[in-house]
């Protein structure tokens, strides 16, 4: 499969200033950018920068950022699921995960995070794809928030609604381990019946016939 990236840019005028969301961004392009501080959701930023031009260089992962000048101030990533979840099973190469959104706490008040969803997954290429992310609670920032956790599922469900991603039932024993987690995706409108069947067995791994 040919991983097709068409760019894709906005800019945004707020009341804090100009702001630029585009991707997906070359490790040539993240180079010559910052990273702020705040956004250490996943791991120390340095360590989380270094991962996203990591991403960059593969062959289906893409990058989104919002940007201030050069300072990027939150990024969406695109990958194949990691090979330790059942999501890669099978290998199915049109089975894209959103593995990572982060907005630094200091902007998050811009509500600038639906926008960076809805532009990552407005190329037309992604109508070839299956888009799925897994939302679990501990990855969710409930102190900064003030949010408990189904109110913070609410909140994920709609950020991602921004991209046309709904929640899908699944087997998964990390999704089904608390209710607040769950499976979202997106299927793309020339995914076939035989894809979204393969899709559906992952989905599904310990069905019971009688």
């Amino acid at each position: 499969m040919i991983h097709v990236k068409t760019f894709q840019k906005r800019e945004l005028q707020t009341e804090e200033g100009r702001f630029v969301i585009e991707g997906p961004l070359s490790r040539q392009k993240l180079e010559q950018l910052t990273f702020d501080q705040g956004l250490y959701a996943f791991r120390p930023p340095k360590e989380q920068f270094k991962a996203l031009k990591e991403i960059s260089e593969l062959s289906e992962g893409r990058i989104y950022v919002i940007r201030q000048h050069q300072h990027i101030i939150g990024y969406v990533t695109y990958h194949h699921p990691d090979p330790l979840e059942r999501w890669s099973d099978g290998q199915l190469e049109y089975l894209i995960e959103l593995g990572a959104v982060e907005l630094s706490a200091a902007y998050r008040h811009l509500h600038l995070g639906s926008q960076l969803i809805q532009l990552s997954l407005d190329s037309d290429e992604f109508e070839d794809y299956i888009v799925i992310t897994t939302e679990y609670y501990w990855h969710w920032d409930l102190k900064q928030s003030g949010l408990d956790v189904f109110e913070y599922k609410r909140l994920m469900q709609r950020l991602m609604g921004h991209g046309g991603l709904e929640i899908f039932a699944t087997d998964d024993p990390e999704i089904t381990s608390h209710p607040a987690n769950c499976l979202m995706a997106r299927i793309g409108a020339r995914i076939s019946l035989e894809q979204q069947q393969a899709f559906d067995d992952l989905r599904f791994q310990n069905r019971f016939f009688f």
